[in-house]
């Protein structure tokens, strides 16, 4: 039951973990001409969530496996991940999400890797890692924490899609949940990834991310 209730906490969009300020690229995607409806809505998130399950998941899983390698595997990811708008939003989600767990749950091993990661000038503090190790030192399973990290994923995308006004709050429940069925599909395809099989499978997505930062005006940081 504990720990039922932790993953409720976490995926409380209350939990203050930075990601409110990035739509994963769906801003540009939506100024270029790309969303037209919604039907061209779902397909890009849908894309998107393929994407995050081929070249963020196995990194989640990995660090889930072995917090002691965070380091090592946030190189590895700050490597994978040479779109700098994208780098920069994994950073900045990923030490929102540690200052957050270290600070909510007062676990020692959480304290002591936020102050490691301080005082380590070369982590960059992706996303990705941080949330499998934190979701180890927490003691979720690792099914657990693949399942709540895709959920975070498609949750983030879908209230970005309302903050841009492109659909309605229960509009966007109906399709978080229609949508249910291919983060688990998204699931079954990457759960037993390694490190060494990241890729990118929508380079469209990559490029509408990218694009970002030219935008005239924008709500989001990525």
């Amino acid at each position: 039951m504990a720990l039922s209730l932790l993953v409720l906490q976490l995926a409380d969009s209350a939990f203050p973990a930075g990601g409110f300020a990035h739509s994963g690229g769906l801003e540009a995607a939506a100024q270029l001409g790309e969303i037209t409806g919604p039907s061209s809505l779902e397909r890009f998130l849908l894309h998107n969530l393929e994407q995050a399950g081929a070249g963020a998941l196995p990194i989640v899983t990995a660090a889930h496996a072995s917090p002691k390698r965070l380091s090592d595997l946030d190189r590895r990811h700050d490597a994978f991940l040479t779109n700098h708008v994208s780098n920069r939003a994994s950073r900045a989600q990923g030490r929102a999400w540690l200052a957050a767990a270290a600070h909510s749950f007062g676990i020692a091993s959480l304290r002591e890797l936020r102050v490691r990661a301080r005082e380590d000038e070369s982590f960059c503090g992706h996303f990705a890692p941080v949330f499998g190790a934190v979701s180890a030192l927490l003691g979720l399973e690792r099914d657990e924490a693949q399942r709540l990290f895709l959920f975070l994923h498609l949750r983030g995308l879908v209230s970005s899609a309302v903050r841009l006004s492109l659909l309605g709050p229960l509009e966007a429940q109906a399709l978080q949940h229609r949508l249910t069925g291919s983060v688990l599909a998204v699931l079954s395809r990457h759960a037993m990834r390694g490190e060494e099989d990241l890729t990118t499978t929508a380079p469209l997505v990559d490029l509408f991310q990218g694009h970002q930062d030219r935008l005239y005006s924008r709500l989001f940081s990525s």
